[in-house]
């Protein structure tokens, strides 16, 4: 039984908003959740073996030595009445019998695009497309790539203008913040004026 103290110090349970980040093989999901997270995130990176060799497209990821094999959690407090929960998925093709599950409930994603390897995001983009989840594409700039414009990226992933694009870097706070940002715009707008 709880003492009366630990009863009248308890506050209101904070609203929970559930949001995936989602993209192909390497593009940055782990770092962005890692980037954000307030508490040490969940992850399940593990260190690739042979076994992947022939099944996970290394073209232009060719450095990458781990890959999330379920999924990566971090949280962040909004405010005292919304806490913000982030599910980063898998990006092999071998893993995506998990996003049906991790999307129930999502209130948007966020899709990172990598463009040296853009057409891995384009999965991504189809299944919130079907799912009608709200989605926003962030362009992971790694190093050594080209930059294309925003208009470019959605252009060549065949985007309505209403879904927002943006240029952001996984490893930088404020980058990621700002994607948050857009992401949480974007559904605001969305459920106050549907399609």
């Amino acid at each position: 039984m709880a003492s009366n103290d630990s009863e009248h110090n308890a506050g209101p349970i904070p609203s929970a908003i559930k949001i995936l980040i989602a993209g192909g093989f390497g593009a940055g999901k782990t770092t962005l959740v890692s980037t954000l997270s307030e508490i040490p995130p969940l992850s399940t990176e593990e260190q690739m073996t042979e076994a992947s060799l022939g099944v996970d497209d290394l073209k232009g990821v060719e450095e990458k030595t781990t890959t999330t094999v379920a999924l990566d959690f971090g949280r962040i407090t909004i405010s005292e009445d919304i806490v913000l929960y982030m599910f980063g998925t898998p990006g092999q093709d071998r893993f995506w019998f998990l996003w049906e599950e991790l999307v129930m409930g999502a209130l948007g994603a966020v899709v990172l695009a990598d463009t040296r390897r853009l057409e891995t995001c384009f999965s991504a983009v189809d299944f919130f497309e079907r799912h009608r989840v709200p989605f926003v594409v962030a362009v992971n700039c790694f190093e050594g790539a080209h930059r294309y414009a925003a208009d470019e990226v959605r252009e060549a992933l065949d985007l309505s203008q209403r879904t927002p694009v943006l240029l952001c870097d996984a490893r930088t706070r404020d980058s990621s913040k700002d994607v948050l940002l857009t992401l949480i715009r974007h559904v605001a707008e969305t459920t106050a004026t549907p399609a």
